[in-house]
């Protein structure tokens, strides 16, 4: 049985209970918020039977009863809350963006290697049925040639930053915008298939403190080229498309869903959906469990290695469009 401590009382945190709920072999023993957000944390504890409520996050790194710890708070906050979790020798599930700064990312991966804790950023399509599938098919495309995700959704909080109300979705000192809230999904989506690309170029539509509103980012493979779109300024419909001299394979709707997906080749169409669960945290969290009860570090690291390459391959794009940090002086 995995017990988990959860930080944070946002949105994500709340879809990610419901997953936990779901599953028999992880339990919630404990959740940390900020002063401000108790009253909150109280109610989700009572409606999920969390026994503890934390505002101190070095008594809740403390509490024995906790194996590891799920970091689900603002982007600027995940290296320094995952860092201080791994120093109590706690293992970690770190919401995306795993970090801000692709140095951030080594350094707690070297940590979580060196002292062989679990270390694993929350992404969940690398985990779904769906996406192992298009995993297996795509060696029957032949070479290929383009590739194409949009992952785009209006934000809610959009209008209020167009009015100078900057909320961290839209703050670059909390590492927000759209590459690092929605592209990263269609990032991991292309690495998880085809690697490290050859060279990374980023164009955004920038607002009015230099933030990305929204943006593609192109990854030049040997043979090929992806093409990454994301927005939160904007809608569309999601997909992503991989095309080969054979054939293509098509997502019917976001990269971080991988829902419906149909491969067409040689004539042939077939539609393949083994979604198992409306939430979709709730494979990811299955995953998670599984590696920590059969103690498989080396399939951790591997996930952790992607992520660190993601990373890498995130700054460079965020670098080449020109948007800066305030962690970029660190």
């Amino acid at each position: 049985m995995m017990k988990l401590g959860i930080v944070g009382a946002g949105g994500i945190v709340k879809v990610c209970l419901e997953a936990l709920h779901k599953i028999d072999e992880i339990t919630v023993s404990a959740i940390c918020v900020l002063e401000k957000e108790r009253q909150i944390a109280e109610e989700l504890a009572e409606k999920y039977a969390i026994e503890t409520v934390y505002t101190d996050y070095d008594g809740f790194l403390a509490d024995e009863s906790i194996d590891a710890v799920y970091v689900g708070i603002i982007n600027s906050l995940h290296y320094a809350f995952t860092k201080k979790a791994l120093e109590a020798n706690k293992n970690v599930i770190c919401e995306k963006p795993f970090t801000s700064l692709a140095s951030e990312s080594r350094e707690l991966a070297s940590m979580a290697v060196e002292k062989r804790l679990y270390l694993f950023e929350a992404i969940t399509l690398l985990h779904f049925r769906n996406y192992r599938y298009i995993q297996d098919k795509i060696g029957e495309l032949g070479d290929i040639k383009l590739v194409q995700c949009n992952f785009s959704q209006f934000s809610s909080r959009y209008p209020q930053y167009k009015d100078g109300n900057v909320l961290p979705a839209f703050s670059p000192e909390l590492s927000g915008g759209a590459l690092y809230d929605l592209n990263v999904y269609n990032i991991h989506f292309v690495m998880g298939l085809f690697g490290t690309p050859n060279d990374v170029h980023y164009l955004a539509n920038r607002g009015h403190n230099g933030i990305d509103t929204s943006g593609i980012c192109t990854l030049q493979y040997p043979s090929f080229i992806a093409s990454c779109a994301a927005a939160k300024d904007s809608t569309s419909p999601n997909f992503a498309i991989i095309q080969g001299e054979k054939g293509y394979i098509k997502v019917e709707g976001a990269t971080n869903f991988c829902p419906s997906v149909t491969f067409v080749c040689g004539g042939h169409t077939e539609t393949f959906d083994e979604a198992d669960h409306d939430n979709h945290m709730v494979e990811e969290f299955q995953s998670f469990e599984r590696l920590f009860r059969e103690q498989d570090l080396e399939q951790c690291y591997q996930h952790l290695n992607h992520s660190v390459s993601v990373m890498n391959v995130i700054e460079q794009a965020r670098l080449s469009a020109g948007i800066a940090f305030s962690c970029d002086s660190k």
